[in-house]
């Protein structure tokens, strides 16, 4: 249960703009109980340099999640991270976990927590307090907290406000919360998640900053006792939308959320609104990034041996006039994700291909001229067929990059486009956890 009888953070700054700083001038921001001990002037410049280059790339623009970025400590959030020191296909893989608290750690830590990439913050499910910092062999990481651009894109989208109710699932490192709390104000913040490793971590290093939101459960059960909420933020992929999150959404409230399968090519973001006289509405955006799957997903991937298997002279190979779908097309391969599922997109290939790794299946598409491309295929999926099956669908629909949900009332949801012409139904299999 969250702590409602905590003192409420100190309100952020009037968020009127967000003036990102290039050069070493510490930003205009309040001080926050812990930077006056764990913060650091080089921390400061790394997070000065980070936000500098999610407002330059367009990920970032003025406002109160700038703000709460250029001041919230992340080295505090993040006191100890993973790094792989072994190549992306050496098995076992080996890791290192670093230390704010030594100093040889201290240049490589920040560097990896502003990088803007993923970052690493639990081995194997371990407690994650009181962890002694060194070299870790085999195993996989289970929490990872999610690139900047993507987080800071999708708070942007939530339109926080001061004294908003938040719901935030899936702590992770609390990066979520912590920006939530410094908008909105932590009285009406409960962050979820399921791993109690995660949510002791969390709610002693968002204490440290002087919020109290913490809660433990399946957050994808929600947190009745402390709605009805007027944001919802999920920071892993689900195959539909929960039910009981939508049961939460008070009116005027938006919800955001990761919808994909196992696969992590083509995800999709849904946006689900309760309209002020209480009617649902929600979509379906196809996007470029979007959460990794929760631990309910069998995740997809490709392999090294796998990707050994498409070579040239391998496979059937046949001359075709019909071109590859651009990637700016995004609603057809979201649809072919759905329609099709169990492929995975190669993107570091220098043609179009694409993989069934649970059958083997592939399909590799090479240019062979003016408007003749080679397509070649191997293993028990027609893959290009599943394709270009789409493709026609899709173009017959419109060609549209949103789709609309709708919720039945026997708890079937369905995505379609504006037309009615391309639907599918959305998995009512297991939905993930918060991991």
């Amino acid at each position: 249960m969250p702590n409602s009888a905590a003192t409420p953070a100190a309100a952020p700054p009037d968020p009127l703009e967000c003036t990102v700083l290039t050069d070493d001038t510490v930003p205009a921001t309040p001080l926050l109980p812990a930077q006056s001990a764990a913060d650091t002037s080089e921390a400061v410049a790394a997070r000065v340099a980070m936000a500098a280059r999610l407002e330059e790339s367009g990920e970032l623009g003025p406002g109160p999640v700038c703000e709460a970025l250029l001041a919230l400590p992340r080295q505090v959030l993040m006191p100890q991270a993973y790094v792989r020191r072994s190549a992306p296909d050496e098995m076992p893989p080996c890791w290192d976990l670093l230390d704010f608290s030594r100093p040889a750690d201290r240049e490589e830590l920040l560097e990896r927590l502003h990088s803007g990439d993923s970052v690493a913050i639990q081995h194997g499910g371990e407690p994650i307090l009181g962890r002694v910092p060194g070299p870790r062999r085999g195993g996989v990481m289970t929490v990872m907290s999610s690139t900047m651009a993507l987080t800071a894109g999708l708070l942007q989208q939530l339109d926080l406000r001061l004294g908003q109710r938040v719901l935030d699932v899936g702590t992770g490192a609390g990066v979520t919360a912590a920006v939530v709390c410094f908008v909105c104000g932590d009285e009406g913040v409960v962050t979820l998640d399921i791993d109690p490793h995660v949510t002791a971590a969390a709610r002693e290093r968002l204490s440290a900053l002087g919020y109290r939101p913490a809660a433990a459960g399946d957050g994808t059960a929600g947190w009745a006792d402390a709605g009805p909420y007027d944001r919802t933020f999920v920071s892993f992929a689900v195959r539909r939308v929960p039910n009981a999150l939508v049961e939460q959404l008070a009116p005027g409230g938006r919800a955001l959320m990761t919808l994909g399968t196992s696969s992590p090519s083509w995800p999709g973001l849904a946006v689900i609104e309760r309209r002020e006289d209480g009617d649902v509405e929600a979509e379906l955006r196809a996007v470029e990034f979007g959460h990794r799957a929760g631990a309910g997903f069998d995740r997809l991937f490709l392999s090294a041996a796998f990707l050994a298997t498409i070579t040239p002279g391998g496979g059937r190979t046949q001359r075709s006039r019909l071109s590859p779908p651009q990637d700016a097309a995004r609603g057809l391969w979201l649809a072919l994700d759905h329609l099709h599922p169990g492929l995975v997109r190669h993107f570091g290939a220098e043609d179009l291909t694409v993989g069934a790794p649970e059958c083997g299946s592939w399909v590799r598409v090479k240019e062979a001229g003016y408007r003749r491309w080679d397509v070649t295929t191997s293993g028990p999926r027609d893959i290009w067929a599943e394709i270009q099956d789409v493709a026609g669908r899709w173009r017959a629909a419109g060609a549209p990059n949103v789709f609309r949900i709708h919720f039945e009332a026997d708890g079937i949801q369905w995505a379609a486009s504006p037309n009615g012409a391309l639907t599918w139904q959305l998995s009512p299999g297991e939905t993930g956890d918060e991991r």
